[in-house]
């Protein structure tokens, strides 16, 4: 399957202004990535559930440090026309209102992922190591566990590690503070 056209990000931006994008209840969820708009899976309540989760642990162990928790916003790589929506990212504090963080900018991204697995591990995993964003986690929902992707060299990841129940991962940015996947879990 191929893309009719491809946008820049400066056109894609002209359509969201326009309200191209807006339902009559919910707003569409789409992304663009790599020129083409790309429909986002609904999601579902273990995700949004995961989603807020990681939301209260970032909000809670951040409070001291600058940086904002953006949830479900978008990111903008103009380099590859593109404009991915995380579900969690950490970045740099500073007003944004003029134009997207960008990947100097991201110090953390993080994707919550059950029907869009094979998305994030893959496109998304590209799309973000081939715009130099350091520290990378996907949280797989479907093997509770999550794989922490860093290294990035020409398009890839040279490290996946994955952690599951009660090992530590810790951000790259901030190695003194730890999240157990277990408590992503918690009944």
């Amino acid at each position: 399957m191929s893309a009719i056209t491809h946008l820049t990000l400066e056109e894609y931006d002209r359509m969201i202004c326009d309200g191209v994008f807006e339902r009559r209840l919910n707003r569409y969820r789409a992304e663009l990535i790599r020129g083409e708009i790309i429909e986002m899976a609904p999601i579902g309540s273990i995700h949004e559930e995961v989603v807020d989760r990681l939301n209260e642990w970032s909000i809670l162990i951040l409070r001291s440090k600058k940086v904002r928790v953006r949830v479900q916003n978008s990111i903008g790589l103009p380099e590859l026309e593109s404009a991915p929506e995380p579900d969690i990212v950490w970045v740099r504090k500073r007003d944004y209102s003029q134009g997207r963080p960008t990947s100097a900018d991201v110090l953390l991204v993080i994707e919550v992922s059950e029907s869009s697995l094979k998305f994030d591990c893959g496109i998304k995993a590209e799309l973000y190591a081939s715009t130099g964003i350091q520290d990378y986690w996907v949280v797989n929902l479907i093997d509770r566990r999550i794989e922490v992707r860093r290294d990035p060299q020409d398009g890839h990841y040279g490290g996946i590690k994955c952690f599951t129940d009660m090992q530590e991962v810790r951000p790259l940015a901030f190695p003194d503070i730890a999240l157990r996947p277990a408590a992503l879990w918690r009944d």
